[in-house]
């Protein structure tokens, strides 16, 4: 008896202490939390609203450090996820920024972590050695719904995986999950039609032609994420707009933007593609990649999994020689492939993106999946929209 009660006793104190265990070290969830920042030694600039610009880019890349810097040397620093700088705005003490800190730890402890990060911040940032103050007008942190934390960490556009392996869309492999979180699906009647590049919380970019057949907005839909069945997300269509100039028998101004009726969440698995300016030239030879649910082969079947391949920019020079596209190939144009075929887009990729990395794997969109003869065929590489000759009519129409 004296046994059995001795074996009950370490059976639950087993239990109690494993418990403890889990709660303190597996039960973390993350907390988020926005707070503000005055720099008084600076004067606001307008590049610091200008994304991905070197003076944003660079102050960030400092606040970050810095607030990184405090909490890793602190009773917090198990806790410490990561700090982004959210924006900028001027104030009549200087700069001031807006951060939002990432924390993770059990939810029965969120009252002590926040009053312990609220200590570190005031006891840092309130001597003159830092160049960052706290904002004393405010609370010093302020708790954020994870939604809305997720849609401000995946607000700054181009945000995709960095410099991915390559991969064929003909008859190669999928890509992988979030890679190209802009990515978009247009399908009329339920059924696949054409790729699409998410430029807004409400606005996409796609090729003309996709709409060749109908440009009644009722009977098109968009859909997000990786997979067609199964997706992330849907949307219904509020508007298409098509280039006053395109024509159906011609291949020039082969673009069109498309206006969700919904304006989507941004998170890790669906956000912007950059827009690039209207004078970024990119040369021949540059690697650029190509997605799609498009066909593997001519009149193949589409995958259900989002597909890429890594493909060259090629001079339009080249591209109009007479055993190419023998001058067919416009100002308007980009071309991409590879002159030996193989690689390539193919049916089902149009109104596709066409992206290039810059800027530390911050992605752009330069082309649109347009047209072509074949898929993968030699002297017949892939003919896409060139974005930076559409970039001020796409700027008329979506205010981007």
């Amino acid at each position: 008896m004296v046994g059995l009660i001795v074996t009950a006793l370490v059976l639950v104190l087993a239990i109690i202490i494993g418990l403890l265990i889990y709660f303190l070290a597996y039960d973390q969830s993350s907390h988020y939390y926005q707070a503000s920042f005055q720099i008084p030694s600076m004067e606001y600039d307008p590049e610091f609203s200008v994304e991905h610009s070197k003076a944003s880019r660079d102050l960030k890349e400092k606040i970050n450090t810095e607030i990184d810097q405090v909490f890793q040397r602190s009773i917090l620093s198990q806790h410490y996820i990561k700090s982004h700088v959210v924006n900028f705005r001027p104030t009549n003490r200087g700069l001031e920024a807006n951060v939002l800190i990432t924390f993770q730890f059990p939810s029965t402890r969120v009252d002590t972590m926040k009053w312990q990060a609220d200590n570190i911040l005031h006891e840092n940032f309130k001597s003159s050695k830092s160049f960052l103050k706290i904002d004393i007008s405010l609370p010093h942190l302020r708790e954020m719904h994870e939604a809305q934390a997720k849609h401000i960490l995946n607000s700054c556009c181009g945000l995709g995986m960095e410099y991915p392996p390559v991969e064929r869309i003909a008859g190669g492999k999928t890509a992988a999950q979030a890679a190209w979180p802009w990515q978009a699906s247009l399908q009329m009647d339920g059924s696949h039609w054409c790729g699409a590049s998410l430029i807004s919380q409400d606005w996409l970019v796609t090729a003309a032609h996709c709409f060749d057949n109908s440009k009644n907005p009722k009977l098109w839909t968009v859909s997000f994420g990786a997979t067609l069945r199964s997706p992330l997300m849907r949307r219904k269509v509020d508007s298409i707009i098509i280039h006053e100039n395109y024509a159906a028998h011609k291949h020039d101004d082969d673009i069109a933007v498309v206006r969700l009726s919904t304006p989507v969440p941004f998170s890790e698995e669906v956000h912007t593609v950059c827009l690039p300016d209207a004078t970024l030239e990119v040369s021949p030879k540059s690697k650029v990649f190509v997605t799609g649910w498009g066909a593997s082969k001519v009149n193949g079947p589409f995958p259900n999994t989002l597909r890429q391949v890594q493909v060259e920019i090629i001079s339009n020079d080249i591209c109009n020689h007479v055993n190419v596209y023998g001058g067919a190939v416009s100002s308007g144009m980009i071309c991409a492939g590879f002159l030996t075929g193989k690689h390539d887009a193919c049916e089902g990729d149009s109104g596709g993106p066409l992206v290039i990395t810059l800027d530390r794997n911050i992605w752009y969109l330069i082309g649109i999946v347009s047209w072509g003869i074949g898929c993968g065929k030699e002297n017949k590489p892939g003919l896409y929209t060139r974005v930076t000759h559409y970039r001020d009519w796409i700027k008329s129409k979506t205010n981007i």
